[in-house]
């Protein structure tokens, strides 16, 4: 039965790479017989490749994929230099699920409104210095909403994935043996920060070698959030073919799959080169880590502040925002509040926030289900995917995946928009629950299930009496992350949904696009709260389960100790 189940897993949630990229390169190549296009050429790539300004916008990828990746690196090893093993880091993963649990495009929007050339930061500028920074207009101002150089998209890229690096890397940290090696360092007359320099970042940056590669294949494809912060002329590379699929020419479709296939290759070629950085830093260039007793000590709780101060105002900018009837600029503040403009939306976000969550629900439900079947399968066998195979939706950018999904979904035939919705919402959130179950099962001590079994028990029965209590926490938060990747899901709801299935990440990025910002702020407010609203609801869980556990525990070492001291006779 395991053995069935795990193959409807890769069928499900891995085979379909493999069509979806021969989809899209047949595209690519004019090859799409459902429009009438049955002679291959390579006419989809010449389009591409003389459109004005198509290698400047690789070339603004680039660079700020690979800067945010970098940025991320660094900022995230420097929290965990600063915090780990101190009472303060017990502070710092509470902070780690509430800033995951923003959505991109809540976030970017909140960026948005902090950092606008009339943002909340302009205004306090103004008020602080009487300096008026947008000067005779917005061009004159060195703004970070659409900056020609990406330099908005690229921070706001560091900020965002720095919490889910910190997460990523817990597991990791507890596998390597820090307290050995902290002891042996100092006892050497190195400091501490120098220790996690010379002796930690080498390990540890093999061992997050995927959440980074994650980090870099989002920025390399993300859409929505250049959309809200990325440059306009040209914009990034994912955006413009993302432009090129909206043509309403289908006789262009060849260029935009060229221009995904075109994508994929970059990616591929980003990937190589961060693997050939790690190669250097770790292997090759070695002269910094036997270097005598120096090393960096950023400031890691400078830039955890910063994080959280940041992140931390958006929520309430936008519902200042949301209620803000004239808010003229320079105004700090709002002269007039009115809810009218909830009155105005709250019928129709209501069905929004329903088909939102009713996605959400069954996607991340069943990406769990797979993702413990996966897991299980891995403890009992040998023969198995490889774990970077199922990391692969998660480095391949999405467009060149949903291309050819969608050359699929024309081929089958159907209107059954929903249930493509929903099995792509699942096939990108199965990854990174795998992921986030990884560690808590690989650490799972494997004798009490093999001391249930030798009492008689079913490997069923001996997994939900025992293992699942265990293991209840990281399920739950498992499935949170499941059900937050699955609301910030914007490019499979509009390509696999032909435009029919709505959700709150496609109406925030829609509406974000010049309209107006109070609408704009209710749509954020609401992708902002349910993701947090599930975080919440695991921690909560997880927390009652613990209990439930020690008492459980406490219950029955206090029945062994009355049993023992009890007399016996012959």
């Amino acid at each position: 039965m395991l053995r069935l189940s795990y193959f409807l897993v890769v069928a499900v949630c891995m085979l379909p790479t493999i069509p979806g990229l021969l989809g899209v390169a047949a595209s690519s190549m004019s090859y799409i017989p459902p429009i009438g296009m049955v002679q291959p050429s390579l006419s989809g790539f010449v389009q591409a490749f003389e459109w004005q300004g198509v290698f400047k916008s690789v070339g603004l990828t680039v660079v700020t994929s690979l800067l945010s990746t970098i940025f991320t690196c660094i900022v995230t090893y420097s929290i965990i230099q600063r915090f780990w093993g101190q009472r303060a880091w017990q502070r710092v993963e509470w902070c780690l699920s509430p800033l995951m649990s923003m959505p991109h495009v809540a976030y970017a929007i909140g960026f948005a409104f902090l950092f606008a050339p009339t943002g909340l930061s302009v205004r306090a500028f103004f008020q602080l210095f009487g300096i008026d920074l947008t000067g005779a207009g917005e061009d004159d101002f060195a703004t970070l909403v659409q900056d020609p150089l990406g330099l908005g998209l690229t921070l706001m890229l560091t900020l965002k994935e720095v919490p889910f690096l910190l997460l990523m890397s817990i597991p990791v940290l507890k596998q390597l043996e820090i307290d050995k090696a902290e002891k042996v360092c100092l006892s050497l007359g190195y400091q501490r920060h120098e220790f996690w320099w010379k002796c930690m970042f080498s390990q540890w940056l093999i061992k997050m070698r995927f959440p980074l590669l994650a980090v870099l294949a989002y920025g390399i494809s993300v859409v929505d959030v250049a959309l809200i912060l990325g440059p306009t002329n040209p914009p990034t590379f994912a955006v413009l073919v993302w432009q090129w699929f909206n043509d309403p020419d289908l006789t262009l479709l060849p260029r935009a799959s060229a221009g995904a296939m075109l994508l994929f290759l970059v990616a591929g070629f980003m990937i190589g080169v961060v693997r050939l950085i790690e190669w250097l830093v770790t292997k090759r260039l070695r002269q910094w880590q036997i270097s005598g007793r120096a090393g960096l000590k950023l400031p890691g709780a400078t830039l955890l502040s910063i994080i959280i101060t940041i992140s931390g105002s958006m929520i309430p900018l936008m519902a200042i925002w949301s209620v803000a009837q004239r808010w003229r600029f320079p105004d700090f503040l709002p002269s007039r509040y009115s809810t009218r403009f909830w009155e105005y939306e709250w019928s129709g976000i209501i069905s929004t926030v329903e088909q939102s969550l009713t996605l959400a629900l069954i996607s991340a439900s069943c990406a769990l289900l797979f993702a413990i079947i996966a897991h299980e399968y891995r403890v009992k066998y040998r023969g198995q995917v490889p774990g970077y195979l199922i990391a692969v939706p998660m480095l391949i950018p999405q467009l060149s995946i949903l291309f050819g999904f969608q050359t699929i979904t024309l081929v089958v035939g159907g209107s059954h928009y929903w249930l493509w919705v929903c099995w792509a919402h699942m096939f990108f959130a199965f990854p990174f629950v795998y992921l986030a179950l990884d560690g808590p099962w690989r650490s799972y001590n494997q004798g009490f299930t093999r001391v249930a079994l030798s009492l008689g028990k079913t490997p069923l029965s001996v997994f939900f009496s025992v293992k699942f209590p265990q293991l209840f926490s990281a399920i739950i938060f498992a499935w949170a992350v499941g059900v937050s990747v699955s609301l910030a899901q914007y490019l499979p709801t509009l390509m696999l949904g032909a435009g029919r299935i709505s959700t709150l990440t496609t109406e925030a990025v829609a509406l974000s696009s010049g309209f107006d910002r109070r609408v704009t702020a209710i749509y954020a407010i609401w992708q902002a709260f349910l993701p947090l609203l599930f975080f919440i609801f695991a921690i909560v869980m997880s927390r009652a389960s613990r209990l439930r556990l020690k008492l459980y525990i406490f219950k029955g070492s206090t029945i062994n100790e009355s049993v023992s001291k009890k007399p016996h006779h012959p």
